[in-house]
């Protein structure tokens, strides 16, 4: 599938950045450490998300669906969560409803211990499509995120930049998207939400698009990126091994209607290797809770 934008997406796209980019005051966190197997992560004594028994329905013709059923997790800061389930198990919506683009029918989400009534800076959102504008060049893409914050263009500008180079194109900061690589357009997309310098980032299927070779590199990336920002990220995926070599923590998803099944904590230290014993084991223990809960949609997974 394709994810290329059409102009209107691009422009949907663009106005609910501008929306998230608001000005939220900054919530003070007391900072404390964990070590896991000699990688340290940065967490807060306050959560950094909160979701606190959410249910979603849909209207449709013949009553309402119920595509999240008493959705109940905590995401602490500096973590990398996934939400691995086949497709229809509500893990797009959960991710709408998290930032704020979805409002739930009960329960409620906090971010840093405040609840979510609409998107905000707080949290900013990966789309699936890049949402690139075709007129903007890389670096003037990332800026757009930044223009409802009202700094001093010198400010802005220097901010944009700062996040072009941490993804490593400097040197395509003048390019339009059209001249632009897939990864490079995702890696751009990156530096936009980045440069919104969020609390929370939602990554919707980021790399779901992009040849295995792209993917992999993009990956790492993304590690790389986590260990110098430490931004909270929460990623939806149907790829088991994407789930094993970023997460902290996997949370398995379950359709009919949307739940969280179980909760596997990945304890492997970081950089993790595709063919060792310790990822294979996390590997198997996730599609043996798949074939346990007989998932009818197992061969979705990309394993």
């Amino acid at each position: 599938m394709s994810y290329q934008a059409a102009p209107t997406r691009r422009l949907e796209v663009a106005e609910g950045i501008a929306i998230a980019a608001k000005r939220v005051p900054a919530i003070p966190t007391e900072r404390i450490k964990e070590t896991r197997k000699g990688a340290v992560t940065e967490l807060s004594h306050l959560p950094a998300v909160q979701a606190e028994r959410l249910d979603k329905s849909f209207p449709r013709e013949g009553g309402a669906e119920r595509v999240l059923d008493n959705i109940d997790f905590t995401v602490h800061k500096g973590e990398i969560v996934s939400l691995l389930g086949p497709s229809g198990c509500g893990k797009s919506t959960l991710l709408n409803v998290l930032g704020g683009f979805e409002k739930a029918d009960s329960g409620a989400v906090l971010i840093g211990g405040e609840p979510v009534v609409r998107p905000s800076r707080k949290c900013v959102m990966l789309f699936q499509d890049y949402g690139l504008l075709p007129w903007r060049s890389l670096l003037g893409n990332v800026e757009l995120g930044l223009e409802p914050l009202k700094l001093p263009k010198q400010e802005q500008r220097e901010r944009a930049m700062r996040y072009v180079k941490l993804v490593g194109l400097e040197d395509k900061s003048a390019s339009f998207p059209h001249q632009l690589s897939g990864g490079m357009k995702q890696r751009a997309a990156l530096a936009r939400a980045l440069a919104m310098q969020p609390e929370l980032l939602l990554m919707d299927e980021p790399f779901a698009a992009l040849d295995t070779f792209t993917r992999y590199a993009l990956q790492d990336e993304l590690l790389r990126i986590h260990a110098k920002e430490r931004v909270t990220v929460m990623i939806v995926t149907h790829d088991i091994d994407e789930a094993v070599y970023l997460s902290d923590r996997v949370l398995i998803m379950q359709p009919s209607p949307g739940r969280v099944a179980k909760e596997i904590a990945i304890d492997a230290a970081r950089p993790r290797d595709r063919g060792h014993g310790d990822f294979q084991h996390y590997r198997k223990l996730i599609l043996e809770q798949f074939r346990f809960t007989g998932s009818a949609a197992e061969e979705e997974f990309t394993i």
